[in-house]
């Protein structure tokens, strides 16, 4: 095993192995590192024609084999990407594996795997993995590097930014590297250089706002106000947000704070949110939180079968959530 800086330093000098496997919670990292480990292996001019990605979904075991058996036309060195890696049954692991066999020193083959399908650590097809390849793990950077990147990438354009508007952008962002690059790409476009980031700059122009809408949706429900409930809803559908979606991130808010409210680590990749759920999750029971999860679920089926318009869906939700509650 080996960390993501572990496996920079080795590159950077040169020192590289037959196979690796790359997996974890963030797939831009990921995705950076096979760009980074295959262009310091292989010459610029033989990066078209030995740098082959295959797709292990939709690739058959054999055809697998036949490509890794092949020799390059230009040059000696290669690069095999294969992703998707944990798809594969043990046996055909073990043949992908025993083709690999003796080592090449003029060929690196990369197993990967997306963030959707990390495997457990405990599982046999890591502790398998181990044995053949140097596994590299990827997490979502933490809270201080996501500010370090993007005050570095700020300060390049002379931008300054208002500790309120950096602090919800680091929440909206998530430790997640390939949302810093866009999103603050978007910003320094959208500011000009010189200039100053703010609170409303970030909410007006950062993906994901949604999501702490929702939370303030969440706040309004749980003091029974139906107009507001109501106004935000609308609100995101002018927006251009279906009918449909925002029911599903309202389930999964709720959901989350009914897990949270009883111990369990939230829906999806939003460990970095536990905090604000637990905040929220206390303001609630457990009986009321399953009254709004029913309910939730049953404006989504109503949406999902075309019954009446959504907006009149919607709005019977956000009476029917704020009324419980008074």
């Amino acid at each position: 095993m080996a960390n993501p800086k572990q496996l920079l330093t080795e590159i950077s000098a040169g020192k590289f192995k037959p196979v690796y496997y790359f997996y974890g919670s963030e797939d831009y990292r990921i995705s950076e590192a096979i760009k980074f480990v295959s262009h310091q292996f292989l010459p610029d001019e033989q990066f078209i024609t030995n740098f082959r990605k295959i797709d292990g979904k939709k690739t058959k075991t054999g055809d697998i084999l036949t490509e890794l058996a092949m020799i390059p036309m230009l040059g000696e060195k290669q690069v095999f990407v294969i992703t998707d890696f944990q798809s594969f049954r043990p046996k055909e692991i073990e043949k992908i594996i025993s083709i690999l066999k003796p080592v090449d020193p003029n060929r690196i083959v990369i197993f990967s795997s997306p963030s959707s399908k990390t495997p457990r650590k405990s599982s046999a097809f890591i502790r398998n993995i181990t044995k053949e390849a140097v596994v590299v793990e990827f997490h979502k950077i933490t809270k201080i590097e996501t500010i370090s990147l993007i005050q570095g990438k700020l300060k390049k354009e002379n931008i300054t930014i208002d500790h309120d508007a950096q602090e919800f952008l680091v929440d909206l962002l998530a430790g997640n590297r390939g949302a810093i690059e866009t999103e603050v790409a978007k910003l320094i476009d959208f500011i000009g250089k010189d200039g100053n980031v703010e609170l409303n700059d970030v909410k007006n122009l950062i993906n994901g706002f949604q999501i702490f809408t929702v939370f303030e949706i969440a706040d309004y429900v749980v003091t029974g106000q139906t107009s507001k409930v109501l106004q935000m809803l609308k609100q995101l559908i002018a927006e251009g947000n279906a009918p449909v979606m925002l029911t599903t991130l309202l389930q999964q808010h709720f959901t989350t704070l009914y897990l949270v409210r009883n111990g369990k680590p939230p829906i999806g990749n939003r460990g970095w949110m536990v905090s604000k759920f637990k905040t929220q999750a206390a303001r609630y029971s457990n009986r009321q939180l399953e009254n709004i999860i029913i309910q939730i679920a049953e404006a989504d089926a109503d949406l999902r079968r075309s019954g009446m318009p959504p907006a009149m869906t919607l709005e019977v939700l956000a009476m029917s959530l704020t009324g419980k509650q008074k």
